[in-house]
């Protein structure tokens, strides 16, 4: 399993046009072998599998963040309330249509234009991965052929998981790193100005420098803005919280308020009528002393 494994990490990692080519010529390369038919098998992968499999390979630390990120929240949701819940999935939409975001650029470097349906399917798998971690499992091998899709409230069906992978037996294994392709080699012409192609390399280096310097100020920003986005998130989960909090002792407070509010109007009913005793008892004692001090002759 481990040579097919090492074949499948080598074909998945090739450009989508050349996967079929590459997979029949290693097969005719181990023809006579059982490795053959196990190479045969491995299916082409549909176009939103294999961006997702292009962005474990070339942005493997992000998707391992994702994934962190992702483990996180699933074990923060449990103790979390409605509105808190409302806040996760929209910080979660925004961390996969950012990484998204990302797969159809690499995928634009490599020569193919994700459309708006892939570009869907390529976020529903990253969901997937974030609410599932046997989902993430899977991404992470760089070894899909199909998108994944769960709702994140049961695990994906096993049977079904697995005829998503190349190779089942892959949950666990890590793609291994591909680098950007490289530009071909500048094409040369015979000029009159033996000069001219010093100075267009000249200038086209200092528009690379420039260009370099604008993408790392433009890389810097998107990050800190994405650290701020972040935080605010994490803030806003936190003011749920408190709101809610705040609510129930509301809540609470306004329940022992009608209550104090019947025991009032009941100890004043009590008040009213000791009062009419108490008026009746003071006339009656008036009255007896009255009489006895004239008995006394007071």
């Amino acid at each position: 399993m481990t040579d097919l494994l090492e074949i499948a990490d080598e074909l998945y990692a090739l450009p989508l046009a050349e996967f079929t080519p590459a997979r029949d010529a290693r097969v005719k390369e181990l023809k006579g072998t059982p490795l053959a038919a196990q190479v045969k098998a491995l299916r082409k992968p549909s176009t939103a599998a294999w961006v997702v499999d292009l962005l474990v390979r070339r942005e493997g630390a992000q998707v391992d963040q994702v994934l962190s990120v992702g483990a996180a929240l699933r074990e923060a949701q449990q103790a979390m309330s409605a509105g808190e819940l409302r806040a996760l999935t929209k910080q979660r939409r925004q961390v996969t249509a950012a990484v998204t975001t990302q797969a159809r650029r690499l995928a634009l470097e490599e020569g193919l234009r994700v459309t708006e349906a892939v570009a869907e399917q390529v976020e529903t798998t990253l969901t997937a991965a974030m609410v599932d971690a046997e989902c993430g499992r899977a991404v992470r091998s760089g070894l899909l052929v199909s998108a994944l899709s769960t709702t994140g409230i049961e695990p994906m069906d096993p049977a079904e998981l697995a005829g998503a992978i190349a190779v089942p037996e892959a949950l666990g294994f890590s793609a291994t790193p591909r680098e950007a392709p490289r530009p071909g080699p500048p094409e040369l012409h015979v000029v009159p100005d033996p000069d001219k192609a010093a100075k267009a390399l000249a200038a086209a280096e200092e528009r690379l420098d420039a260009a370099t310097e604008d993408y790392e100020a433009a890389r810097a920003a998107h990050e800190e803005a994405s650290g701020e986005v972040e935080r605010l998130s994490a803030r806003s989960l936190q003011l749920e919280a408190e709101i809610d909090e705040l609510r129930r002792r509301l809540a609470d407070l306004e329940e022992e308020s009608d209550g104090l509010d019947e025991e009032i109007a009941e100890a004043e009913e009590v008040r009213d009528a000791t009062g009419a005793e108490l008026r009746t008892a003071t006339a009656e004692r008036d009255a007896a002393q009255a009489a006895r001090d004239r008995l006394s002759g007071r």
